[in-house]
């Protein structure tokens, strides 16, 4: 783990914990920093662009406490899942607040830290429709959707290595759990870090000159 991450203590889901994240870029939209098309700028990039620098002027998170049902399983079942890791594997997941840089607008809420053999990794937990889970458990390797997610978690902690878990309850006992570890590359990790480092660049020129316009 770096040694200069501000760890929150607020519960995630709580109001203070969308405090915490307003105005940061987060692992649940690295997805959309990373996001390309072949001519011009994608337009989740350059929303979450306009996202961030709002609630920089604002102060207020613009993402809401709204819970679908799927999230809302998701939540419910995610001690289940860590306690079916824990199970499995022996390694204990530590449950962590909001973690950010001091020296950078971006932090990341990461379901757990585990420890093993001497290393450091986040644990990143979904429970998905038994559905997804079924193409997890057959793919056998990282959902490709969830790697910015993994790669800006790791690049944010430090860590050595992401253990990603699907949990799905309704499935037979030996295949509710799936997990797959990602180990640190550092090639991809100082590839991700220039392309963040760009687009919070593009969110403080964003800032700078919404801020003069309401001078």
């Amino acid at each position: 783990m770096r040694t200069d991450l501000i760890v929150s203590t607020n519960p995630q889901g709580s109001p203070e914990w969308l405090a915490d994240r307003a105005g940061r870029a987060t692992g649940s939209r690295a997805k959309d920093i990373l996001a390309k098309i072949k001519s011009g700028e994608a337009a989740a990039r350059r929303n979450y662009r306009t996202q961030l620098v709002i609630e920089r002027l604002t102060g207020s998170p613009a993402e809401g406490g709204f819970v679908s049902k799927e999230m809302q399983w998701g939540t419910d079942n995610e001690p289940f899942a860590r306690m079916a890791y824990e199970c499995k594997t022996g390694r204990l997941v530590t449950e962590m607040g909001f973690i950010y840089l001091p020296s950078m607008m971006a932090g990341c809420s990461v379901d757990g830290i585990v420890e093993d053999e001497g290393m450091t990794g986040v644990w990143e937990a979904k429970c998905p429709l038994s559905a997804t889970h079924v193409e997890y458990l057959t793919a056998g390797k990282l959902p490709a959707d969830y790697k910015p997610q993994i790669l800006h978690n790791m690049y944010v902690t430090g860590a050595q290595f992401a253990d990603f878990v699907s949990f799905d309850p309704r499935m037979p006992e030996k295949l509710k759990l799936f997990i797959v570890r990602y180990n640190r590359v550092e090639d991809e990790i100082k590839e991700y870090e220039a392309e963040l480092a760009q687009f919070l660049s593009e969110v403080d020129a964003l800032q700078k000159k919404l801020s003069e316009l309401a001078a």
